[in-house]
């Protein structure tokens, strides 16, 4: 996608992550936690999509020895459908896989289509599910691996 600038996440950006999330998702994460995971957590590697400077969406992933585990993806509203998903996502893997990660894996919420299909053209498959994993509706989640 042009225009797209995609950049590590840093301290700065720790705010505007928990805006964004409380925009996304039924469950977001507080601004303590993007700090953790940004600051504390030396697994975590979290990029961002920017347009016009304006944060679009944002994807996170804890690299475990030579997997990598993402943690959430997430693209604010008014940027849905044009492919930054696809770009962070892509963007991760590749960054991962050069840190020697081999084997992907996430947790989507078994009714979001949408990610389900764009994770399956990025080479994930299901692998399994996670009964009543989301607490706000105990919604099962799938497992999908990519290695």
């Amino acid at each position: 996608m042009g225009g797209v600038i995609i950049k590590r996440a840093s301290i700065g950006d720790v705010w505007p992550l928990a805006e964004m999330d409380k925009i996304c998702f039924s469950q977001p994460w507080s601004e303590q936690s993007f700090y953790e995971e940004i600051v504390c957590n030396k697994l975590a590697r979290y990029l961002i999509a920017e347009i016009g400077g304006v944060m679009a969406g944002y994807a996170g992933i804890w690299v475990v020895l030579d997997e990598g585990h993402i943690t959430n993806v997430a693209v604010h509203p008014d940027f849905r459908r044009k492919g930054i998903a696809k770009a962070l996502i892509s963007s991760l893997i590749e960054s991962s896989a050069a840190e020697g990660v081999t084997m992907f894996t996430l947790e989507v919420r078994a009714s979001n289509n949408d990610a389900i299909s764009l994770y399956k053209r990025l080479g994930f498959t299901v692998h399994g599910s996670r009964k009543a994993y989301y607490d706000d509706n105990d919604e099962d989640a799938m497992i999908m691996w990519k290695k």
